[in-house]
Order: C-alpha cells, then sequence, then structure tokens
C-alpha cells in the first residue's frame, strides 16, 4: 500500500471513530441508541460517499431524524432516504427487501 493510500485508509477510519462517537452522543437517550447501535454495526463496511451521507445525517436535529424514522415517505427519493430505510431495516421497523 502506498503511504497515500495509508493516509486515505487512516482518514476513512478516523471519521469512521468520529461518526460511531457523534451517533451515540447525540443527546437524547432514543437517538444515542438507534444510530449508536447502527453505526457501531453498519460504519465498516460504508464507502467514502455513504460515510459522507452519514456525516451529513448526523448533523440533522433529532426531532428531524424521529420524524423521518417514524415517517420515512417524508424522505423518500432524498439522498438520505437511503440511509432511513437502511436505519429502519437493522432496527427491524421495517421487512429487508430482497
Amino acid at each position: 500500500m502506498s503511504g497515500a493510500e495509508g493516509e486515505r485508509g487512516s482518514g476513512l477510519d478516523e471519521r469512521r471513530r468520529r461518526a460511531i462517537w457523534r451517533a451515540s452522543h447525540r443527546g437524547t437517550k432514543e437517538m444515542d441508541i438507534m444510530l449508536g447501535t447502527f453505526a457501531r454495526a453498519s460504519l465498516a463496511a460504508m464507502d467514502s460517499a455513504t460515510l459522507a451521507r452519514f456525516e451529513r445525517l448526523l448533523a440533522l436535529s433529532d426531532p428531524d431524524l424521529i420524524a423521518w424514522v417514524l415517517a420515512p415517505e417524508l424522505v423518500e427519493g432524498s439522498e438520505l432516504g437511503e440511509l432511513i430505510g437502511a436505519l429502519r431495516r437493522f432496527h427491524k421497523l421495517e421487512p429487508d427487501t430482497p
């Protein structure tokens, strides 16, 4: 692995660690649990672009996220809709799609 590749990988790992911390320390216990457990289970498999979307999701307020989790049709078709769907499937709020 070249130095540049190692730096990119290391930077991605650092972003993942920060995202897990941010997901687990949001301010409301429900969202800490919901996003934190999802992040710990899912972030290792996320590429840079998906991680960037997750980081944008983390920047949103808890009331907005809770509304979207409870009514995913509000974000259907948006860039965050897929992540909300993955979060809902992870927590068994909707069936897995084939």
